[in-house]
């Protein structure tokens, strides 16, 4: 903001002029836009801004537009590129950019404002894991404002004021930020006599100078210049400011120059799920206070950042299936599964304390056992609450976090209650209250309602799971490390948000993902895909209020799947298995195209290829056992029955069949050689649009596509490859566009989106423009040309790791597959020798530093692959260590660390070895110091007193 001083000796006037200046390539047909706050800039309307005027100089496209406004003008204005039609095709990321102009500027005069588009990444150091966290010691430099300078000596100098305005977050204490060029104004490129910056918030350093005009054009560059005598000069080509000859008029030049440009911010994190998490003081499971011991291992082994997978109450089922943490009863309420119970009062009573040894002496196994530590926790916190109800529920705090949460947290314990009473999460077998209503809320919730306790119990939980929470997010803060959470892609169909909001998910459908890395045959997820359409009618507010909650606690997060935000692979929700799936939205293949190209025979399409001797191949001498009970006879082929034409249906007559002891193999072959058949299809028919056609995935690998004649066959590869890699590239990057901006404009939280998969071409386009950092893991490469990725030349908006929960560890990895482990010792290590049977500590050492020394701006580490520094860790079965396997949809996530937390922070020579290789690797760190230490002692102390 300018100084309203700079102009003190000129007169009042009635406009001024305003020069808006950009330099931005566009592609033909698109035109820069401005658009602000006030009427003269459309009033943030895009179609009623300023459209700016293109002209080249030099090689760069400079747009311009000039206005007159009032004196005392201001606005908040921000950049746009349009089409011809004045849609947005793009718009630039951060901050909405603020303007005041000094009321005394002489009348007539302009004011040229010198703008650089902001991008994504721009706009990262904004965001609370680097304003709140990494640099937050940062932002206490004093406001300054820059000096006033009068207007008369501007005309008696024939000189031009220049405001030179720089970002730069990361400026240590007793650094200071000059600008230095090649007028004596600047230093003449010296240091000492350049132009020092004055501090003015928000990361922003500026200061006028008045240059003559014989200096022009001058040549310059930002620095930082400290007390001791360390300078560090921006990187990359010299910044020059060219200015009209005229001196009919002084000028007054604004200039926004962005971001300084240094070495880039590069730091390191650890990754464990919450669950996995073992310490002396936990009961079977790890525990939110347990992050406050992570944090202090994370800090002291040089890591930025701890990343957890998603903390939501999975309570579906009430059994162990729930150990899936993707699955959410309730996007918004914590799992009740990382409470302590030792937390929830200072006056436990005797049986109560005898009763939590107990059950940490009994819980305190290899594994997470998830039913047998949920019972446990419930029944004991609901001793503590009978006991303790009236204390807390009447207690400020407590009707602080109820208003603050009572839209998510009534729904939320109503939904509970029905659950335990009808004995399912199915809501659709709720009676009266399977259609949900406000009225009927709030009778359940009833305070005369004689199940009111039950109500309270759940509120009750919510309340101390946000207490312990949140002081281990305060104290993650205080020590300067990023809490990342995970945002799931998708909802459990039985749950709160499906009751309440039936209308944003499309629930005769299930969310998957096509086959690729994790899974050959696709997956299966069993979440209702959602309705965009209806979540855009209120600017997607269910997932703002989502993010809105995450922020409470996080400062970074993970999003699940972003593939999901640009199309999602939809299947039937009678499919059981990922394959016979088509995307959502995509443009599907249309009759009449088909007919175009010859294609006429639906039915022979659509329909299983069933043969006799498929038949005859799949289930031998038995094959008449199974034609009898599966099928019928259709022209010269087999056609399934119509009791037995999907996957959910044939599982049910499999299983009903071995009951009887009707098969002749097992079950599980029967029925997986059953699904094939049903799958082998080349089209799938839209069964809203039955002119509509999907190619089914993979279809050369069917032999209904190999038995047909060569013209449908080059036909079909044709249109197969331009649906799944041409058609739909506009669509889903328009989709993204949509959808996206939503998630990352609800927070302040640094995003990261999971792109792993089969990847559209316009997937990262779409995440570098809105400043999304990407994930690269190496055995899983984005280039589709290689088969490992290569560290070194990963780009820096990425998060990169030798492995993620979604895989087997580097250890088991390493042991599972002999053949790739031969590759990739010869293309990655460079060794023709023989590889180790086993990924021994300096092979883990080695892999680990090649991710650290890498570009990418995160190197995220699952503790596991940490762990395998050390040999004294891996004595445990490296299989046993992976958290989830994806071709299972029934998989148990029951993974627990072998080692305490508080044995990891007496490890110094692990704590060493870590750190050694993240200081060696230019990678930030955090320091400590007393001064730390003290910040976290009172964290804590403030925490344990809201508490």
């Amino acid at each position: 903001m300018a100084n309203q001083g700079l102009f003190s000796a000129a007169k009042s006037m009635k406009s001024v002029k305003l020069k808006f200046r950009i330099p931005y390539f566009t592609e033909w047909g698109q035109s820069l836009l401005l658009c602000g706050s006030e009427p003269t800039l459309g009033s943030w309307n895009v179609k009623k801004g300023l459209l700016l005027s293109p002209v080249h100089q030099d090689d760069q496209l400079i747009w311009t537009a000039t206005i007159s406004v009032p004196c005392q003008f201001s606005c908040g204005y921000r950049y746009y590129v349009v089409d011809d039609a004045k849609n947005v095709l793009r718009w630039e990321m951060g901050n909405e950019r603020r303007l005041s102009i000094p009321h005394l500027l002489p009348e007539g005069h302009t004011l040229e404002l010198h703008d650089l588009w902001q991008t994504g990444a721009d706009a990262l150091l904004f965001r609370s894991a680097f304003k709140d966290v990494i640099f937050c010691k940062n932002s206490t430099f004093n406001i300054d404002r820059p000096e006033a300078i009068l207007h008369d000596e501007l005309v008696q100098q024939e000189s031009i004021l220049v405001r030179f305005k720089i970002c730069c977050p990361n400026v240590q204490e007793g650094t200071s930020v000059y600008v230095i060029g090649s007028s004596t104004k600047l230093g003449n490129w010296k240091v000492q006599d350049g132009l020092k910056l004055h501090y003015t918030g928000e990361y922003i350093w500026e200061a006028y100078c008045v240059i003559p005009r014989g200096d022009f054009p001058i040549r310059y560059k930002y620095c930082k210049y400290g007390k001791n005598g360390c300078f560090s000069l921006e990187v990359g080509s010299t910044r020059e400011l060219s200015v009209n000859s005229s001196k009919s008029q002084s000028q007054y030049i604004f200039l926004s120059d962005g971001m300084l440009r240094e070495m880039p911010w590069r730091g390191c994190g650890v990754a464990v799920p919450m669950f996995s998490v073992r310490s002396e003081d936990d009961i079977g499971v790890g525990e939110f206070l347990d992050l406050k011991l992570l944090v202090d291992w994370a800090v002291e082994s040089g890591f930025h950042l701890v990343q957890l997978l998603p903390i939501n109450d999975t309570s579906v089922h009430r059994m162990w299936w729930d150990s899936y943490p993707y699955s959410s009863l309730s996007v918004f309420a914590l799992h009740p599964l990382y409470l302590r119970l030792q937390a929830l009062s200072k006056n436990l009573p005797e049986d109560v304390k005898s009763e939590i040894r107990n059950a940490k002496e009994r819980l305190d196994g290899k594994d997470v056992d998830y039913e047998a530590t949920m019972a446990t926790k419930l029944s004991i916190a609901k001793k503590v609450f009978m006991q303790e109800k009236d204390l807390i529920l009447n207690s400020s705090s407590f009707h602080n976090f109820f208003s603050e949460n009572e839209d998510w947290l009534k729904p939320y314990a109503a939904f509970c209650f029905l659950r335990d009473f009808f004995e399912t999460s199915d809501h659709s077998q709720w009676g009266c209250f399977s259609n949900y209503s406000k009225d009927k809320l709030e009778k359940l919730v009833s305070k005369d309602a004689l199940h009111y306790d039950t109500i309270c119990f759940h509120y009750y939980n919510q309340f101390h799971l946000h207490l312990q929470l949140s002081e281990a997010a305060e104290y993650a803060r205080a020590k300067g490390v990023v809490l990342k959470g995970d945002l799931p892609i998708g909802v459990d169909r039985n749950s709160v948000d499906t009751w309440v909001y039936p209308t944003l998910f499309r629930m005769n459908t299930s969310t998957g993902a096509p086959p690729d890395y994790f899974a050959k045959n696709g997956q299966n997820w069993g979440f209702p895909t959602y309705n965009w359409e209806e979540m855009s009618k209120d600017n997607y507010g269910w997932w703002r209020a989502r993010l809105t909650q995450m922020g409470k606690y996080f400062t970074a997060y993970r999003i699940d799947h972003i593939l999901g935000f640009f199309r999602i692979w939809e299947l039937p929700d009678h499919a059981m298995t990922g394959l016979i799936g088509k995307f959502r939205p995509s443009i599907p293949l249309s009759q009449e195209e088909l007919e175009r190209e010859g294609i006429w025979d639906f039915d022979r399409l659509t329909r299983p290829y069933v043969r006799k001797e498929f038949l005859q191949e799949n289930f031998g001498d038995s094959w008449i056992l199974i034609a009898a009970n599966f099928f019928k006879e259709y022209l010269d082929r087999y056609e399934f029955k119509e009791e037995c034409n999907t996957e959910k249906k044939i599982a049910a007559k499999v299983h009903s069949c071995a009951e009887k002891s009707l098969l002749p193999e097992s079950e599980d072959k029967i029925r997986c050689d059953l699904f094939d058949l049903l799958k082998n299809i080349v089209l799938i028919r839209d069964p809203e649009h039955d002119k509509s056609f999907y190619p089914r995935f993979n279809l050369e690998d069917t032999s209904s596509f190999r038995d047909l004649d060569d013209h449908s066959k080059n036909v079909l590869k044709r249109l197969y490859y331009d649906y799944y890699f041409h058609r739909q590239d506009k669509l889903w990057q328009q989709n993204a566009l949509k959808t996206l901006p939503a998630l990352l404009n609800s927070s302040d939280m640094l995003a990261c989106g999971e792109d792993l998969g089969l990847i559209p071409a316009c997937v990262h386009p779409v995440m570098q423009e809105l400043g999304l950092i990407g994930l690269r893991i190496q055995r899983m490469p984005s280039e589709p040309d290689l088969e490992f990725g290569i560290p070194s030349q990963y780009s820096y908006m990425t998060v990169c790791a030798p492995s993620c929960h979604d895989c087997s560890t580097l250890r088991a990895w390493w042991e599972e597959d002999e053949e790739r482990r031969h590759q990739f010792f010869k293309s990655v290590i460079g060794s023709d020798d023989l590889p180790p049977s086993q990924c021994v500590p300096d092979l883990a050492h080695l892999i680990i530093r090649q991710h650290i020394e890498s570009p990418s701006m995160w190197a995220i580490f699952p503790l596991q692959d940490l762990l395998a520094l050390k040999e004294e860790y891996m004595t445990r079965p490296a299989t046993e260590e992976t958290i989830n396997d994806p071709t299972n949809p029934k998989h148990y996530w029951r993974y627990r660390v072998h080692v305490t937390m508080e044995s990891l922070i007496k490890d110094k020579e692990l704590k060493t070895t870590i750190k050694d290789l993240i200081q060696g690797s230019g990678r930030s760190y955090p320091h400590i110091g007393e001064a730390e230490r003290q910040l976290s002692r009172e964290t804590a102390a403030l925490a344990l007193g809201k508490q």
